[in-house]
């Protein structure tokens, strides 16, 4: 996943602008006091630039000024780079219950990490906006215990082995395409150019791939990608407030993680900090 954060910030930043360069050949005649002909050519050469945006698709990195004329727009972009922590909770408790103990997770560091990069939108005034996202989402659940989440079909629980193995980092994931419909409120800018935005809507996301990260002495670094019951389609709902270019989040999805009979009811929630607000 880092290298997928990675790559995806060296392409942000490789795909910049882009400039065009025009020239304009001007000729100009005169008659002189001799009624003799001169003629005299000025070249002017003038760049353009396309850009892709890198933050808020409204913003202008050279200039602060902010876009707020209505109307539709859609552009590729890196924003809403989410860096927060998760919780789950077990049918509403945030104690996980004898059948999903397995699952116990180091809290500070289980994890939420994502971001978008694609928008469109129709801005219908100053203060307010809509727009549908693309981007990518991943919930870290870094275990206690030394186990392993097995690959097994059955539908009615996750399966696990307990390993003679201390691992130093055990971690199990969930990797997910999501589409977020917001609505943006935003209030005028101020002197700097900066607003407050309360962003809140509903998000839908549809399941990658499911992994399990260890490391240990005994087998070195390890990989395993696999479904693993993580629920193939969930949504919730996402809300955000900030200003300038930082803010929180939170997230809430109805759903359950995983689609098992004894993992029925646990969900998670989400929280922590934007920034490309």
């Amino acid at each position: 996943m880092k290298r997928l954060i990675f790559t995806a910030l060296m392409a942000a930043a490789a795909i910049g602008a882009h400039a065009q360069t025009k020239t304009t050949v001007t000729t100009t005649t005169t008659m002189s006091a001799d009624g003799k002909d001169s003629t005299i050519t000025t070249t002017t050469t003038t760049k353009s630039h396309t850009k892709i945006s890198i933050g808020h698709p409204d913003s202008d990195s050279t200039h602060r000024a902010k876009s707020k004329k209505p109307g539709f727009s859609m552009s590729l972009t890196f924003t809403r780079f989410d860096l927060g922590l998760t919780t789950l909770l077990d049918n509403g408790s945030f104690k996980l219950s004898p059948k999903n103990d397995f699952l116990s997770y180091r809290s500070w560091k289980t994890s939420n990490v994502g971001f978008d990069v694609f928008q469109a939108g129709y801005r219908f005034d100053p203060t307010f906006k809509i727009y549908v996202a693309g981007g990518f989402d991943w919930e870290l659940i870094r275990l206690r215990n030394d186990i392993t989440i097995t690959r097994d079909p059955d539908m009615s629980a996750l399966k696990y082995t307990t390993d003679p193995v201390d691992y130093s980092k055990d971690r199990f994931s969930s990797a997910y395409l999501r589409v977020p419909i917001m609505f943006d409120f935003r209030s005028n800018d101020n002197h700097s150019g900066d607003h407050w935005s309360y962003v809140f809507g509903p998000e839908l996301g549809v399941l990658l791939t499911g992994r399990m990260k260890q490391i240990s002495d005994e087998h070195g670094k390890q990989k395993m990608n696999y479904p693993y019951h993580f629920t193939p389609f969930r949504y919730g709902a996402v809300a955000r407030v900030g200003h300038g270019g930082f803010g929180i989040f939170a997230k809430y999805y109805f759903n359950d993680m995983f689609d098992t009979q004894a993992q029925k009811g646990l969900k998670n929630v989400s929280f922590g900090f934007t920034v490309g607000f």
